[in-house]
């Protein structure tokens, strides 16, 4: 198993340096990745900073950690733009990148600007700009004509570092099929709760339930990872072992650690409590719940 964080980027955290200097010492903690939500905008007043500038500057900080958005909503983006995107930033980052990608959870991200925001639309959506990002992402000349997206004879260089492409994990809400068969088809999982704000954590077994449903709908036998989210206290203590455990053996091979502010007395709207940040740091300076 390997072990990423989970990081916001609104309110203290919508400052790129402060990202920066969290992925530095993720780094040095020993942590295996460093990944960033991705909005436009959060359900109360805050600063917002734009994952993509800063994984860039992530990227150019770090050396060694596996860095990406988790989960970017694709149907609010243009796919040719976010083939230039990500190539470029896994460039930069020497092939650290993995693009995590779902539906989006906040629907006034995509009607407040005039996108579509039925579901069964962003699905469709999201499976064709996945299928144009994979033919740009191959460098070959490449045509599409689909319900939502037209590309004519494009070729796109370079190439990603990563071959035979970037790594593409899909979100989905279990015990929701779709989103799973979804991922079944690219590189990796990373299952959510019900939860409206996904603190429904999910159990090994519901873990072992996704994996064995995951590798019943795969038609290769290439390298696949299955995310999970949880919460461990820091510090190499035994019960925080024996919390990630299970869930090795279930099938995740890695463990997202939630450092999300909401963890250290933030209610959800207004300022941050003044410890919150510090609080974060000191989890991702513990290091990672190894087992």
């Amino acid at each position: 198993m390997r072990y990423g964080l989970h990081v916001v980027h609104f309110g203290p955290c919508a400052d790129p340096r402060t990202l920066v200097s969290l992925a530095a010492d993720a780094e040095a903690a020993g942590w295996d990745g460093f990944f960033l939500w991705d909005h436009l905008l959060v359900r109360w007043p805050a600063d917002v900073a734009d994952p993509w500038i800063a994984l860039a500057a992530i990227a150019a900080r770090t050396t060694r950690l596996r860095i990406g958005t988790m989960v970017t909503p694709l149907a609010r983006r243009r796919p040719w733009k976010v083939a230039r995107e990500t190539v470029t930033l896994d460039h930069l980052s020497g092939g650290r990148l993995t693009l995590g990608v779902g539906l989006g959870t906040h629907p006034e991200e995509f009607e407040d600007f005039g996108e579509p925001a039925g579901l069964k639309r962003r699905a469709a959506m999201l499976d064709e700009a996945l299928a144009v990002l994979a033919g740009l992402w191959s460098g070959a000349p490449f045509t599409h004509e689909g319900a939502h997206y037209r590309v004519e004879a494009a070729r796109f260089t370079p190439t990603p570092v990563q071959q035979p492409r970037i790594p593409v994990w899909v979100a989905g809400k279990w015990p929701n099929r779709a989103p799973f068969r979804r991922a079944a088809r690219w590189d990796g999982v990373y299952p959510l709760g019900q939860g409206m704000d996904f603190n429904e954590k999910l159990t090994p077994a519901q873990i072992r339930e996704i994996v064995a449903y995951i590798m019943a709908h795969r038609e290769d036998d290439a390298p696949f990872d299955v995310a999970h989210e949880g919460a461990t206290q820091g510090g190499g203590a035994a019960q925080d072992r024996d919390r990630v455990a299970p869930y090795a053996e279930a099938g995740a091979t890695w463990w997202l650690e939630d450092i999300n502010p909401w963890r250290f007395g933030w209610r959800g709207a207004g300022d941050w409590p003044p410890d919150t940040l510090k609080a974060m740091r000191d989890r991702v300076a513990a290091g990672p719940p190894r087992v």
